[in-house]
């Protein structure tokens, strides 16, 4: 495992691969690794000869300064968790400084209508212009065959596909599911700072989720459509009750759009056939003292309902 730190060197790295005939998948990261990283790594050296995992604490998609500022950053540390993955451990660490990610002043930006303008993209305006943008700029740096991205934050999977679908970039876009803590908890970097107090209100998340698939299953088993109402109000008021936690959204959507369901979504009962199984998604956001966290599960993905429910029993 080699870390390099321009853009240059990376191209190198890669360029030798694919003259070797390999398969190149990437990571992007802002770094502070957890379980939930390392599974996304797992998951893209099992299927490619180079991986590359990118650490960059990308400053373009933070809207608050301190956010930025308060965001953990332990490159040693992320190296050693890497490099205890052995066999699946990446090739390459692309760790680049800012000035070489931007070096001048850019006056370009990648920005995706529709998907970002409810959830996380109302919250926190430009945010997914920055992800947009650098995730395009990696994929032109390293010109992946595909690259992993978690469910965890799903509207960040959905505006990266639609980038790739719309620019026409040859890069495989994988959604891996969300990795949880033994209590359910979402894995991520910001929870680090929760405090303990904290750290025990922010499992309203995971069972805010659970109370949502309980409803969906309900309306299943009697034979009806998801109540998406019934389903939002559930959720939220499992959120409200917890101490220390201010709710951000919760949102009933269509998972391919982001978009409230109608008639034309698959946010819509079907015919009965798995084909046209309902789904929607439900996501939630909330701040928990200092910490903004987010969590969400997509209803009549029976896979993905299952592992909340696992997680969280």
């Amino acid at each position: 495992m080699q870390r390099l730190t321009t853009i240059a060197e990376v191209r190198a790295a890669v360029g030798e691969a694919r003259r070797a005939g390999g398969r190149v998948a990437l990571v992007p990261t802002m770094g502070a690794l957890h379980e939930g990283h390392l599974a996304l790594v797992r998951e893209a050296a099992s299927d490619a000869d180079l991986t590359v995992v990118s650490i960059f604490v990308n400053p373009t998609q933070f809207d608050r300064p301190d956010d930025l500022a308060a965001y953990p950053r332990d490159l040693e540390g992320d190296e050693g968790q890497l490099a205890e993955l052995g066999d699946l451990a990446p090739d390459v660490v692309f760790a680049p400084e800012v000035a070489e990610v931007y070096p001048r002043p850019s006056v370009t930006r990648v920005t995706v209508r529709g998907l970002t303008d409810r959830l996380c993209g109302a919250s926190r305006p430009g945010h997914f212009d920055g992800v947009a943008t650098v995730c395009t700029k990696l994929f032109s740096i390293v010109q992946p065959d595909l690259a992993v991205f978690g469910r965890k934050d799903f509207q960040q999977l959905a505006v990266i596909r639609r980038v790739v679908a719309d620019l026409d970039l040859p890069v495989e876009v994988v959604g891996a599911p969300t990795v949880r803590e033994p209590d359910g908890l979402a894995m991520s970097s910001r929870n680090r700072r929760l405090g303990p107090a904290e750290r025990r209100s922010a499992l309203c998340l995971s069972r805010a989720l659970r109370a949502g698939v309980a409803v969906a299953r309900a309306g299943r088993a009697g034979g009806g459509p998801i109540d998406a109402v019934r389903v939002a109000n559930e959720v939220g008021g499992t959120l409200s009750a917890a101490p220390g936690v201010t709710v951000d959204y919760v949102e009933v959507l269509d998972p391919e759009t982001l978009a409230p369901p109608d008639a034309t979504s698959r946010g819509q009962a079907g015919d009965g056939s798995p084909e046209a199984q309902q789904q929607l998604l439900v996501a939630v956001a909330a701040d928990v003292g200092p910490v903004r966290l987010i969590d969400n599960v997509v209803l009549g993905d029976t896979e993905d309902e299952e592992r909340l429910l696992a997680a969280t029993s």
